[in-house]
């Protein structure tokens, strides 16, 4: 696969965009289904690392607890999560780079899933990773999907045609 720039487009053999690659999604009605309430989650769960928001702890509170079990620095780390969670439950909202956002989160949740909830066993009784696991399978499910229907990507991949 040879490349080159053109326009400020990275482009394949074929002429397609990486931008364009990466905006591609069918009009599909499952990937909203997925993306409206995964993304009120990811958000949510962002809003209580970053802001302290719906009972959470902010970014000194999460970023003590990372410290805490090896996530170092605690701070920074926590500002990462809360970041990627917080922007990326808004962008899966939108629909808007469903994909690097959706692998984003899919890599945060592997992170949370190992450090945090796989020694507690799957159940969410004991704290453990079944939550973390369905986020994760969702995430996957939008990076090989892209956003689907209603969705920025969509609009934006059929005007840059």
């Amino acid at each position: 696969m040879s490349t080159s720039i053109n326009a400020l487009k990275l482009e394949d053999a074929s002429g397609t965009s990486v931008i364009q690659r990466v905006l591609t999604t069918k009009a599909s009605l499952a990937p909203l289904a997925l993306r409206i309430p995964v993304g009120i989650i990811f958000a949510a769960h962002g809003a209580q690392k970053l802001f302290g928001a719906f009972g959470g702890y902010g970014l000194e509170g999460t970023g003590q607890f990372f410290e805490s079990i090896g996530l170092t620095p605690g701070y920074l780390m926590a500002l990462l999560a809360g970041g990627a969670e917080f922007l990326g439950g808004l962008a899966l909202i939108l629909g808007l780079l469903v994909r690097p956002s959706a692998l984003v989160l899919a890599f945060t949740m592997l992170i949370a899933i190992v450090t945090v909830h796989l020694d507690k066993g799957l159940f969410m009784a004991n704290n453990g990773y079944e939550f973390g696991l369905a986020l994760l399978a969702i995430s996957v499910a939008l990076v090989f999907s892209g956003a689907g229907s209603f969705s920025v990507d969509r609009t934006l991949s059929r005007s840059s045609k």
